[in-house]
């Protein structure tokens, strides 16, 4: 049976859910200041609002099944692994200023939106003007086939980082086991793929089927979804918290008193690695290496923001670790 809540696209009874279970996790967070229920809440939240909508819309076409079924699996998964992490790892520094600012958790809500909408009344309920074309289009297929390629690549990368890691290689040794050697950010450049591949598979009732006026413009404003994963992964939460951080511990392993004899090429070897290995889309180093600096910077996106200089990032780090009660460095 087709609940109807508060509008025909479960657009405010989603936002009303995602702010009410985000501030009982934010609340927590925040309050104790600890990142163990962060992952949770925010995988979770995907999960929940996938299969409520598709129980609230009781029409379980095909697509809607799959395309619900596709994120709680992403879901799932990702909440699953960072929970082991963090836990094993005891905080998570990528949220120390996500904990602090509920706001930013909306993005859930956001990226979302084409699940939350296919599943809607206003789109899949055909007794009422929605529509249902045969499963199978190519549309179906395509975003099926990025999805999948998405989630394998985040999956394996993720597990092959937490193997590197757990065998303890030496401090200045670049991150290079399997995906990792093609690209400086593989999960991100998977999890980036998969939500464009829902967004593909959730569209075909307006561009194969009957919508039309406000159905088909709230499935195509729904690429809000994946252009909002883009940019939090690049410009966000995603490869600024990591590149330059990383890039730092290199540099101070090579240049701090208490590192430099023992690790002096740890800079070098970090900057090789940078020049053969692509910041996000993947490419094998024999053919990353050797392009035109412009085209690594513009096209494949290792922009000047994300950067290390040693003039200035470099010797502002070493001010502050001499400056530091703990001059450990490493």
């Amino acid at each position: 049976m087709v609940v109807y809540v508060l509008d025909q696209y479960y657009l405010a009874i989603t936002v009303l859910i995602t702010i009410g279970y985000q501030l009982v996790g934010f609340l927590i967070a925040w309050t104790f200041q600890f990142d163990k229920i962060t992952d949770l809440t925010g995988g979770s939240n995907f999960f929940i609002l996938s299969i409520l909508t598709l129980c609230m819309g009781g029409t379980f076409h095909t697509r809607n099944i799959v395309a619900s079924v596709l994120v709680m699996i992403w879901a799932v998964r990702l909440a699953g692994y960072l929970l082991f992490r963090v836990l094993k790892l005891g905080s998570d520094a990528r949220f120390d200023g996500v904990r602090s600012n509920f706001f930013k958790f909306l993005g859930v809500w956001v990226v979302s939106l084409p699940v939350t909408i296919l599943n809607s009344p206003g789109v899949s309920n055909t007794s009422h003007g929605g529509s249902n074309p045969r499963f199978g289009t190519a549309r179906d297929i395509v975003g099926i086939i990025m999805w999948t390629i998405g989630w394998s690549i985040e999956s394996i990368a993720d597990a092959q980082k937490w193997r590197f890691k757990s065998s303890r290689p030496p401090k200045d040794q670049p991150p290079t086991p399997g995906l990792w050697k093609w690209s400086r950010h593989p999960p991100y450049f998977g999890e980036i793929i998969c939500w464009w591949g829902i967004w593909i598979l959730c569209l075909s009732p307006s561009t194969n089927g009957t919508l039309t006026g406000g159905a088909k413009q709230a499935q195509i404003a729904a690429i809000a979804s994946p252009l909002l994963t883009t940019v939090i992964l690049l410009f966000g939460s995603g490869i600024p918290t990591a590149e330059k951080p990383t890039a730092e511990r290199f540099f101070i392993l090579a240049h701090a008193p208490s590192s430099c004899d023992q690790y002096p090429d740890a800079w070098t070897k970090y900057k090789a690695y940078l020049h053969s290995t692509s910041i996000l889309i993947p490419l094998p180093p024999t053919l990353y290496r050797p392009l035109p600096t412009a085209m690594k910077t513009w096209l494949l996106l290792d922009l000047p923001i994300f950067m290390y200089n040693e003039k200035t990032d470099g010797q502002m780090a070493l001010e502050r670790l001499k400056n530091s009660p703990d001059r450990n460095g490493a």
